[in-house]
């Protein structure tokens, strides 16, 4: 780890001021920034100290949308009433991750900035495009068990790993930050980036934002939902398929349906192929086995992850059993 310097201001206004830098980066948890200081994979010069800013309220706004302060802790997310009634997918989500020493000091905003635990990104003697750009992706051709088959492209097959982005991404959620230049909202499929020609670039943050909030839309039906995770252990590992599932069903019927996948995709992944074939359908498993096959069409495995397709087929549609029913 290089030599760095911390400040700690006491409003936002202050915060955002002093990450103008070239090499600056806000901390709140810690969780990833520090493993990955400690790695030499991120050298910043200046860290900026967050947690005593304003951010760790989680409120209910007059529309009825829930809005949850970027230092709000994980586990504080997962076990908050209002979130395990009326969004279980997203608590459920959050509490199969990491473990619970993690997730009591995991933050939100720092959840949504996860970089991802593919090996040649952590491994400083392979080559890697989001590290170094243009030193090429160690994956492909390496063992790539763990990485991604949908969003992926001739420079970076990396896995998000994050759980809890994957509910955000079914809930339609909505980031707010704030920087140098005012307010912006972000709506939740836009805020991560796919790998393209450039990964070394992961979300449309511009420098010195800091991310202020979370927004999450009311959804009455969203209580009946659920996050499904398979992994090789039962806790503290990534997901290899997990599946966000929320739907409403009327008479046997899906109305409205939300899908999104973990594990598989080079961002949080939300399925939209699936989401039209579920659309209108009668909730039974043969719509439920139509939609896994349109979600996993366009998917492009590696000499190792192959497996990855029908796991990801059988999770989402075991999660869809789940929340729907058969009628």
């Amino acid at each position: 780890m290089e030599p760095f310097k911390l400040i700690h201001p006491n409003d936002q206004h202050t915060a955002i001021a002093s990450s103008g830098g070239a090499n600056v980066k806000f901390i709140a948890g810690g969780t990833n920034l520090v493993d990955l200081m400690k790695l030499d994979i991120e050298k910043p010069a200046q860290l900026v100290d967050i947690n005593s800013l304003k951010l760790q309220t989680i409120e209910t706004l007059s529309n009825g949308n829930v809005r949850i302060g970027a230092l709000v802790k994980n586990s504080d997310l997962a076990y908050h009433p209002v979130i395990m009634k009326n969004y279980p997918v997203l608590s459920e989500a959050l509490l199969s991750g990491a473990s619970p020493q993690i997730r009591n000091m995991a933050t939100v905003g720092g959840n949504l900035l996860q970089r991802t635990r593919c090996p040649y990104f952590y491994d400083t003697s392979f080559p890697c495009n989001k590290r170094v750009p243009g030193s090429g992706c160690s994956a492909i051709n390496g063992y790539n068990r763990m990485n991604a088959i949908l969003g992926t492209s001739s420079q970076c097959i990396a896995t998000h790993p994050s759980d809890m982005c994957v509910a955000m991404a079914a809930l339609g959620a909505i980031v707010h930050v704030e920087g140098l230049r005012g307010k912006r909202e972000i709506p939740f499929h836009e805020f991560h980036l796919l790998p393209g020609q450039t990964p070394q670039y992961e979300t449309t943050l511009k420098h010195g934002e800091l991310i202020t909030a979370v927004e999450i839309p009311a959804i009455p039906y969203a209580a009946k939902s659920h996050y499904l995770k398979v992994r090789d252990r039962h806790s503290y590992e990534f997901a290899l398929a997990s599946a966000a599932v929320i739907l409403n069903v009327v008479n046997g019927r899906i109305q409205t349906a939300r899908v999104a996948l973990g594990g598989v995709g080079t961002r949080p992944w939300r399925a939209v192929l699936a989401e039209k074939v579920l659309t209108g359908a009668l909730a039974n498993e043969q719509t439920y086995r139509t939609a896994a096959e349109a979600a996993l069409s366009e998917a492009k495995p590696h000499k190792d992850n192959a497996f990855k397709i029908e796991l990801a087929k059988r999770t989402l549609v075991r999660a869809l059993k789940t929340v729907g029913g058969m009628s």
